[in-house]
């Protein structure tokens, strides 16, 4: 008997093809095994039917972990070619079947990391020690079928060693595209600022001693550079925020192992499983109340992102140094993405650091580190990349036509929604200048030809001007098929939505701005969605914007807008405080003139305004340098504070007053802790959120609840609202495999899309 077998899924780069070689032996099957062109992997075995059958059981129940099988087409017969035995074939070009994907990259695995650690080993000490369960997979493929010549390791010709162990079949290197070692493989090294070369018999361990005395390096790892230094030292984390123009923003960092974190972090069960993982994703965690590193890693947060060693040179880094972890945070010239090629990094990073730790190894796919939250014990996604790109999310609908999302302007990611799964990019970031976007437009094409789709539609943000809804209509003239603009809140909760399987939801979409169909700025908004169609029918109350986009840089300007007319004393503080404003008195004394003026100044609906103008005012935050940073910082000083004020939120119409909060904060701020009105704004945002959306679920007899938008990352807020929610008898979701913010508006627009009457299986 003869079964014809296809296989849809990630089945490339996790040791698939001596998997079925392993179960096809030893069912006494004959046939063999070879990689597509389209991702998959092609499967013929001939023998007895019990045989068969036992092998198909194998297939499903015994797969090696990193393994995903979507889909196994057989086709059974009774013809036979008699094969003498059964053998892995050279992989074929054929590229039939869409929706397979090639892994994310993988951390180094134990038994690698041991044979590092093993003097008789001859990968003893070797870097770039990878194996079929680990290594870099997404960073290193060109095209398909996942094959070392297509690859970036197909410079390195295998010596002996390598040949023997990829060819072995009781070997987990067999079939291993990454394999290498010290005679063959990539090799580090050393260079000055200038590029001029430091020989050194150990390189790595080098760089690790450069750093603990001070010093600032480009490191080169599997997805691009990271800028690191020690730190336990201000001066270097000073001078990295003075030449990087990153006054405020905070560093991830990178501990020697999970014993270290806890000396200066709490550390959850959950968290350190998340940490621990195969992944080994950056993951917020709460500074421990001793605390022992620099407070400029982090300024004015009460938490710290962290990882751990994920390749071998990261682990040797530690080897010859005292110091307890390294900033480790992605190298990129300011608002461009992430460096990768070692030409461009001398350019463009030889007046930040002092020396760069190379390797020889190309980059085929930039790709940042992943970052984690934990929120009541459930992953919440700040950034989905390294680790976790481009894996699919697997849907419980499916969807007849493929359908493309291009993300809105921040934090960017792209999405192929196909059949019942959605293939989500790596962070691209913000597309604002050209190289982001050209890194956005190359990045949704890789993943075109590594999922083999022809897509049906374009999705985009409403927003008339971003540069992704200008992109959508180019790729839509190339492939010939329509763009739907989708509305930047509904595509949120539509996000939510698609992740947990929901028909309909009371969507609470907070952010700090999208555009309505109203052309204004909204952020605050609570939407009643069904599967093909959204009604706003609460928001925050609108908010001038005194000065439009500077009223998001200088919160003190949204203070004052909100505060005019309502509170005393506004124009004298404004006039006090105005050396946080960029040209002083004269800056303010316009401000106050435009509040007076007849013409009236933009308004806006965003969460995200509201808590930047309470931490200007608590003199927590003045200027925004980085995204999110006046309510983080709020956040953060909110930890050490309860709800003093105890003010009920007013709704009428619809509508949550947020005047009351600010006022009655700019009221108590000379009488109650900073502390504590931070953590009043937030708890009368939560409750007057909670309360609308629980009306508007009763109105409709919609029993479900959910959370979206970038201020679902507070963790005060989201858990308020939950609780309030939960507290009438409604049911409350929110993110747990996608962002909550901007990087999951892609997979929200292409459901926009998908779910149309047109679109539905």
């Amino acid at each position: 008997m003869r079964a014809e077998i296809k296989t849809v899924g990630i089945v490339q780069g996790v040791g698939f093809r001596p998997f079925i070689y392993r179960i096809a032996t030893a069912n006494n099957l004959k046939g063999y095994v070879r990689n597509r062109g389209d991702a998959g992997v092609e499967i013929i075995i001939e023998g007895k039917e019990q045989d068969i059958k036992r092998f198909l059981k194998d297939l499903e129940d015994k797969k090696p972990p990193l393994a995903r099988i979507y889909k196994t087409l057989i086709h059974y017969t009774r013809e036979t070619e008699n094969f003498t035995k059964f053998t892995i074939l050279k992989s074929s070009e054929t590229r039939e079947l869409t929706g397979s994907v090639i892994p994310p990259d993988i951390a180094i695995c134990n038994e690698c990391l041991e044979e590092l650690r093993n003097p008789a080993n001859p990968r003893y000490n070797y870097f770039f020690i990878t194996c079929t369960n680990c290594g870099p997979r997404y960073t290193t493929i060109r095209q398909l079928p996942y094959d070392r010549q297509n690859t970036t390791m197909q410079d390195f010709e295998m010596c002996e060693l390598c040949k023997k162990e990829y060819a072995d079949p009781t070997n987990r290197r067999l079939h291993a595209q990454t394999v290498a070692c010290p005679k063959c493989g990539p090799k580090a090294y050393l260079k000055t600022n200038k590029g001029q070369p430091m020989p050194h018999k150990d390189p790595i361990r080098e760089a690790g001693r450069l750093l603990e005395a001070g010093n600032v390096l480009a490191i080169k790892g599997y997805g691009g550079f990271h800028v690191a230094t020690a730190t336990t030292r201000n001066e270097p984390i000073q001078r990295l925020r003075r030449v990087k123009h990153r006054a405020q923003k905070p560093f991830a960092i990178m501990a020697r192992n999970l014993e270290t974190i806890r000396s200066f972090a709490k550390v959850s069960l959950k968290e350190a499983e998340t940490l621990l993982s195969y992944s080994k994703p950056i993951v917020l965690l709460d500074k421990a109340e001793n605390y022992y590193l620099s407070k400029l890693i982090a300024p004015g947060l009460h938490n710290i992102g962290v990882m751990l060693p994920y390749t071998g040179l990261h682990v040797m880094l530690f080897d010859q140094v005292k110091e307890p972890a390294f900033v480790m945070t992605s190298a990129n010239p300011p608002s461009e993405p992430i460096v990768t090629d070692n030409t461009e990094a001398l350019r463009t990073l030889g007046s930040t650091v002092d020396y760069f730790l190379f390797h020889n190894r190309e980059i085929a796919q930039r790709c940042d580190d992943s970052v984690i939250r934990l929120h009541d014990k459930k992953i919440s996604f700040i950034r989905r990349s390294r680790g976790y790109a481009p894996a699919p999310i697997s849907l419980k609908s499916s969807f007849r036509k493929c359908v493309l999302g291009v993300g809105a302007e921040e934090n960017v990611t792209s999405c192929i929604l196909l059949r019942d799964k959605a293939f989500i990019s790596q962070y691209v970031g913000d597309v604002e200048n050209l190289e982001t976007f050209t890194f956005l437009k190359k990045t949704i094409h890789h993943l075109m030809m590594l999922t083999n789709t022809k897509i049906d539609a374009v999705a985009c943000d409403l927003h008339p001007k971003f540069a992704t809804t200008k992109l959508a209509q180019e790729i839509a003239n190339e492939a010939g098929c329509s763009v739907l603009l989708v509305q930047h809140h509904h595509a949120h909760i539509l996000s939510l939505m698609g992740e947990h399987s929901l028909d309909e939801i009371v969507g609470i979409a907070c952010d700090g701005y999208g555009y309505g169909t109203n052309g204004k700025p909204w952020g605050g908004e609570i939407l009643q969605c069904s599967r093909d169609r959204f009604k706003r029918v609460c928001h925050l109350q609108e908010q001038p914007m005194i000065g439009s986009d500077l009223a998001t840089r200088y919160p003190l300007r949204m203070a004052a807008g909100i505060l005019r007319g309502v509170a005393v004393d506004v124009e004298d503080w404004l006039l006090a405080n105005s050396k946080h404003l960029p040209h002083g008195k004269e800056e303010a004394q316009t401000i106050l003139k435009q509040l007076d003026s007849e013409h009236s100044p933009p308004t806006t609906t965003s969460c995200g305004r509201i808590l930047d103008a309470v931490a200007a005012i608590l003199d927590i935050c003045h200027e925004r340098t980085y995204q999110g940073e006046p309510a983080m910082k709020l956040e953060s000083v909110a930890t050490h504070g309860h709800d003093a004020l105890k003010l009920e939120p007013e709704t009428k119409s619809g509508i949550l007053n947020t005047t009351n909060i600010v006022r009655a904060v700019f009221e108590a701020k000379n009488k109650l802790s900073a502390a504590n009105l931070a953590y009043s704004t937030q708890s009368y945002l939560a409750k007057g959120l909670a309360r609308l959306a629980v009306e508007a679920a009763q109105k409709t007899g919609i029993n479900t609840i959910g959370f979206s938008g970038g201020v679902a990352y507070n963790k005060n807020i989201m858990l308020a609202i939950k609780k309030h929610v939960e507290k009438n008898g409604v049911k409350f979701y929110v993110h747990e495999v996608l962002p909550a913010g901007d990087g999951g508006i892609s997979f929200g627009q292409t459901l926009a899309v998908a779910i149309s009457d047109d679109y539905r299986n």
